[in-house]
């Protein structure tokens, strides 16, 4: 049988009518309906928004949280089991659900907080760097007041955060094949979040974290906890701290992972994955023809 890390995207993963076919499934009806009930708008309703109202960080991140968190109760429920958890930013919050650390409206209720603030810090920017030297851009950003490295998603693809003329900066001054300004509204990933992150971490602080059922590794720490406490302070680094999902992959194979199934829209982290570690198998599960497929 295999090992399997079960691992959520985050932002930017995000679809028109992601989750939509979810909803003929009576269990995954009375998630939405609870969801309406913490949001107070319907999830459904965005999702299904031709304008792509499901990409407005205010709603992209709860309605992420909400699929997310029903695909993976739905692979629960048919017996499937991860030895192990990660979440790509936003996905952290479904990863510490999966685990059982908090309720699903504790954690729904989180995530549209941190929304809120997220989508409030209209300062910097953020951009993509595919196809670089890691020592030429490791060194560029430390030569740059201002920017840092916001995802180490793989060797070959990174995301800069900061203020826009710093990530400007480094945007020209290193070799990439491509270098591609991200539509979000400020510089997540960075010290510019200092502010929402320590509203944040007033939201946190009176939340009970549960021991994890399940090992996570986290996106500011990517050694397995299961202790509450020092899974929510990492929750509260993440806001301002890199999202070091290059060494989250490579420690799986370490645990004795040897599939990495991607629970969520899209395929951007097994995408990841297979550029970081090509022994592992991969799956996604994204719908639910992709449940009712999936073996373990």
């Amino acid at each position: 049988m295999a090992k399997a890390a079960w691992v959520f995207p985050g932002q930017g993963s995000q679809a028109i009518g992601m989750g939509a076919d979810l909803a003929t499934v009576p269990f995954a009806q009375e998630r939405f309906t609870e969801a309406e009930s913490v949001l107070g708008w319907s999830v459904l309703d965005v999702v299904q928004d031709a304008d792509d109202k499901v990409s407005s960080t205010l709603y992209t991140q709860p309605c992420l949280y909400v699929v997310e968190s029903i695909l993976a109760d739905l692979l629960k429920a048919k017996g499937h089991q991860p030895a192990v958890l990660a979440g790509h930013s936003l996905g952290e919050y479904v990863a510490l659900y999966t685990a059982g650390v908090f309720s699903f409206a504790a954690g729904l209720a989180l995530v549209q907080r941190r929304a809120e603030l997220m989508a409030q810090a209209s300062d910097g920017m953020m951009a993509a760097m595919l196809g670089f030297d890691a020592d030429e851009l490791a060194a560029k950003i430390a030569a740059t007041p201002g920017v840092v490295l916001a995802n180490d998603n793989n060797p070959g693809q990174a995301v800069i955060s900061g203020t826009p003329a710093a990530v400007a900066a480094v945007m020209e001054g290193v070799k990439a094949k491509r270098a591609v300004k991200l539509n979000v509204s400020g510089a997540f990933h960075s010290p510019l979040m200092a502010d929402a992150a320590a509203t944040f971490e007033q939201v946190l602080e009176p939340i009970a974290f549960a021991t994890a059922q399940v090992p996570v590794l986290s996106n500011v720490d990517p050694a397995t906890a299961t202790d509450g406490p020092v899974l929510k302070q990492r929750l509260v680094q993440q806001m301002t701290g890199s999202v070091r999902w290059r060494e989250i992959t490579l420690a799986l194979p370490e645990l004795g992972i040897d599939t990495v199934v991607e629970v969520g829209p899209g395929n951007v982290l097994t995408g990841l994955t297979k550029r970081t570690c090509r022994d592992l198998a991969l799956a996604n599960v994204g719908n639910l023809a992709q449940v009712d497929g999936f073996t373990s």
